[in-house]
């Protein structure tokens, strides 16, 4: 499935005088998508769930995919019925690939245009979906833009309706999806194995970062049970701790939003999405010396640990380090280590720790942590050179999985590079399959 692939080429070519696609094969003809499809408005039924274009070109239930991350309206004020089988575009969305067709039956707000073909001419409605979604990702779509959107279009039907498109004959139409559907599939079926060993090499590291901050490197050493349960049993000349024990914590503050004086200046701020288990040496905002000075917001030197306090899903409780000085949000704690705990060993121990940390909180809807718990989080300190060998091995760790991880997101990059090649040339008559 390699993209070097050759495959064979129709007999001879012409212009299609269609920018986006260039020649076609001679004997395809070209019709404008108005004699394809018609927009089809039904009423809803009691029924019917709430159908959904995702921008992988997926139509379904929404139920069959996820539930949160979406904005539901209190009254459905023209909600329309959608079919399976119904080619689906998404006006605010098609831009970014939401194009396709329904695999269910179910209801959608107006931005959706339900099509359905014609019938004078012969209308595989996968293939023009398939169709559509390259020119989506071709940026065709994007260059058409009406909307006020930052990176979207108001691609309504009126605007598909009046393209000219490639048609096929039926045998082709129906060769193409096909092909299409078969080699897409093969090459989503490699993808998920790739993202499947990704998601087990970031596993098999936890594991082991885990192994190293909790038990060190020495199988030999005697151990004790620490009284923590997610820790188990640790090496006898540990210590155990409350980390206010070794540790200082503050939180921080936002300047006042409506003070210009106070933003846009040298300072970095850092907000809790920032925070990623990774190394803090830049921010996306930046306060003045006034907006620090007249705010409860605190300047953390570098070799500062922040962690988010809040968040929902996996934001809460994510540690990093600060690689120059800065101010955070209320919604962080900087966590400065004393002499007898290094900054390095504290924030791999704090990876580790982290399922356990983002699924405690305060037990309120949202979860969130607060100073006070922080402070009674339970560590390690072993002595210092023990700390340092464990970070030079967590370290190395790191830097062998991440080469690893690297290899699979290029080849992963590289065949979704491929399906949509694929996708392109065999729906464009650049190949014939």
């Amino acid at each position: 499935m390699e993209a070097s692939i050759e495959f064979p080429k129709y007999d001879s070519y012409k212009d299609s005088e269609i920018p986006w696609i260039g020649d076609i094969p001679t004997k395809w003809e070209k019709v404008k998508a108005k004699w394809l499809f018609t927009k089809i408005d039904r009423p809803v039924r009691a029924e019917d769930d709430v159908v959904t274009a995702f921008r992988d070109g997926q139509v379904t239930l929404r139920k069959n995919r996820r539930t949160e991350g979406f904005t539901n309206a209190l009254k459905e004020h023209g909600y329309q019925g959608i079919r399976k089988g119904d080619l689906v575009i998404h006006a605010m969305d098609a831009f970014a690939g939401a194009i396709g067709v329904s695999d269910s039956d179910g209801k959608s707000t107006p931005v959706y245009s339900a099509c359905i073909p014609r019938g004078e001419f012969y209308t595989n409605t996968k293939y023009y979906a398939y169709l559509l979604r390259y020119m989506a990702l071709s940026g065709y779509i994007n260059s058409l833009a009406k909307g006020i959107r930052e990176r979207s279009t108001d691609f309504r039907f009126s605007d598909f309706s009046d393209l000219i498109l490639p048609n096929p004959s039926e045998a082709e139409q129906d060769r193409i999806v096909n092909f299409l559907d078969q080699k897409t599939a093969e090459i989503d079926a490699a993808i998920a194995k790739k993202q499947e060993l990704i998601q087990l090499l970031n596993e098999q590291k936890t594991i082991l970062i885990n192994r190293a901050v909790t038990k060190g490197l020495n199988p030999n050493v005697k151990m004790k049970d620490s009284g923590v349960a997610w820790i188990g049993e640790t090496p006898e000349h540990w210590r155990v701790c409350s980390l206010s024990h070794t540790a200082s914590i503050t939180t921080g503050a936002t300047p006042d939003r409506t003070n210009p004086n106070y933003w846009n200046g040298t300072i970095p701020w850092i907000k809790t999405g920032e925070v990623k288990f990774s190394n803090i040496e830049s921010s996306e905002e930046y306060i003045s010396e006034l907006g620090l000075k007249h705010s409860a917001a605190r300047l953390a030197p570098a070799e500062t640990l922040l962690m988010a306090m809040y968040g929902q899903g996996v934001t809460r409780g994510r540690v990093g380090i600060l690689k120059v000085p800065a101010a955070f949000n209320q919604a962080c704690a900087a966590i400065i280590v004393k002499k007898e705990l290094s900054t390095n060993y504290a924030f791999y121990f704090l990876y580790a720790a982290y399922p356990f940390i983002r699924d405690a909180g305060n037990e309120t809807s949202q979860m969130n942590l607060s100073s006070g718990y922080i402070a009674k989080i339970k560590v390690l300190v072993p002595p210092e050179d023990e700390q340092n060998k464990i970070v030079s091995y967590c370290r190395e760790l790191q830097t062998e999985y991440a080469n690893i991880e690297q290899l699979q997101v290029d080849e992963i990059k590289a065949l979704q590079e491929f399906k949509q090649s694929l996708i392109a040339h065999a729906t464009t008559g650049k190949i014939k399959v």
